[in-house]
């Protein structure tokens, strides 16, 4: 499968971007999809997971209640809803998929720029 990142830019503190990952291939309902971050410096972490129907869902610490995972299957898409966003989340964002029983993910796409102004 193939992904594709978009949305990423530039908003001040406190305000909201939302990031859409195009997915190609037929069997985009059988991945599980995550949302993954790296900031300048640190480690590539992971923000958001949900699975295939959407009913699972995963968020890291630091944006729980803030950002918001979802996917549509009838449009091989899935997107991050971000809001009251923080200088500290500035990163490049990354979608990825994998299959429900990998242990890791098997598909990356090639990242969105995310820069929060204080």
């Amino acid at each position: 499968v193939q992904l594709q990142a978009s949305g990423g830019g530039l908003v001040q503190a406190g305000g909201s971007l939302r990031l859409s990952c195009a997915a190609s291939g037929r069997t985009f309902r059988t991945y599980v999809m995550g949302w993954f971050r790296q900031a300048p410096g640190k480690e590539r972490e992971i923000v958001a997971r949900l699975n295939w129907s959407g009913a699972s869902t995963y968020y890291s610490d630091s944006v729980k209640g803030r950002f918001t995972i979802s996917r549509d299957n009838a449009k091989n898409t899935v997107l991050l809803q971000m809001n009251s966003l923080k200088p500290e989340d500035t990163a490049v964002y990354y979608c990825a998929a994998k299959y429900p029983y990998s242990t890791s993910y098997d598909y990356w796409g090639q990242g969105t720029l995310v820069t929060v102004s204080s």
